[in-house]
């Protein structure tokens, strides 16, 4: 790296090659983290497909394969969806606000890519390690729900704006719920830096991460990342059987692909934090050989695909609740609850340093 940056150097000098080559690099690094990503979320759904499939005694996609080979049998099926929908025509209604109803799912899929910039894959993968990760964070995924509110409204339909109006309501009451949650992990590392969280989970072994601990919190961020991405058995948003489609409703093509692409990016960026806060991010299950000798990363995404599962099972499991549950859920039940682990966990950390030291508690304080 070095190398090539003496090269800018030379070529256009000290100022401006140091910051072409500044551009140049922090450019590689966004495009090698957006395309994995997006090849994350076509075969997400895939995987989606298979496994709920599976589960309900069904074949799933086994047709579109590549080049003929028996053994790929429908993992084209997500490139033929997305060539399928760059060919549908973006139908506009008569009564939308044009300008609005494009430049919704603009904002929509934004902050979702934009999150990943503070992610870290192992010590030295990371594209912006910023001290206030987790505030960047939080600010991110709090701003999708922008594009959300401005697609139904702008699409001039009843329809879509009951369920822009339902997902403002429910991402507000599971936002808290989520933010409670990660001051919690904020307490245990003292760190707003995503990288500290996870250098604060080193140990021996699994039970240095904050999943024991803070295993309710576990609970109550996983849960409510799911109803945060409008996921089942939390899809009020998008009811089929009383609101049509919700807030994308009159959207087709691209248009509607993009909104498809920020929902599976949020899913994948959910597991990714969940894996960070709570299950040692790149760190091994166990510090000794073999384990060790596996890179970083790959132990965040067996993390990822790990959580991932899970949402696809609570699809496959749970009845769609109503309303009136999603908000007693949120607003009676975990917003106490994290309030409650809250105070316990910052009782414990004013313990004297001789009572925590006699309980397995210095094992994470």
């Amino acid at each position: 790296m070095e190398n090539i940056q003496q090269q800018f150097v030379d070529v256009l000098g000290a100022e401006w090659g140091s910051m072409m080559f500044s551009l140049a690099s922090n450019m590689t690094f966004i495009f090698a983290i957006v395309i994995p990503l997006l090849l994350g979320v076509a075969y997400l759904t895939f995987a989606e497909r298979k496994i709920i499939a599976y589960m309900q005694i069904r074949v799933g996609p086994n047709r579109v394969t590549f080049f003929g080979i028996p053994w790929l049998r429908g993992w084209g099926q997500p490139i033929a969806d997305a060539v399928k929908a760059i060919m549908k025509e973006i139908i506009i209604p008569t009564s939308a606000n044009k300008f609005l109803f494009i430049l919704a799912p603009v904002l929509t899929i934004m902050p979702a890519l934009a999150a990943w910039a503070v992610i870290p894959f192992s010590p030295e993968l990371v594209l912006a390690d910023i001290n206030a990760g987790l505030l960047y964070i939080l600010a991110m995924t709090s701003m999708g729900i922008y594009g959300i509110i401005i697609a139904g409204w702008a699409s001039n339909s009843k329809y879509a704006f009951i369920g822009a109006m339902r997902s403002a309501a429910q991402v507000v009451s599971y936002e808290l719920a989520m933010g409670f949650a990660l001051v919690c992990v904020l307490m245990m590392s003292q760190s707003l830096n995503l990288g500290d969280i996870v250098n604060g989970q080193q140990g021996s072994s699994l039970l240095n991460w904050y999943l024991i601990p803070l295993f309710p919190m576990f609970l109550v961020y996983l849960i409510s990342g799911v109803a945060e991405t409008n996921r089942a058995p939390f899809d009020v948003a998008e009811g089929e059987s009383e609101i049509v489609a919700g807030f994308h409703v009159d959207y087709s093509g691209m248009a509607f692909t993009v909104f498809f692409l920020a929902e599976y990016s949020n899913m994948i960026l959910v597991a990714a934090l969940t894996s960070i806060m709570f299950l040692g991010g790149w760190l091994p299950p166990i510090d000794i050989a073999p384990f060790t000798l596996v890179p970083g990363f790959i132990w965040l995404l067996l993390k990822i695909a790990f959580i991932l599962f899970f949402f696809l099972w609570f699809r496959a499991t749970f009845p769609r609740y109503r309303y009136d549950q999603i908000m007693r859920l949120g607003w009676k039940i975990f917003i106490p609850i994290t309030l409650v682990w809250i105070v316990l966990l910052g009782a414990i950390i004013q313990l004297p340093e001789s009572i925590r030291n006699a309980f397995p508690l210095n094992i994470w304080f």
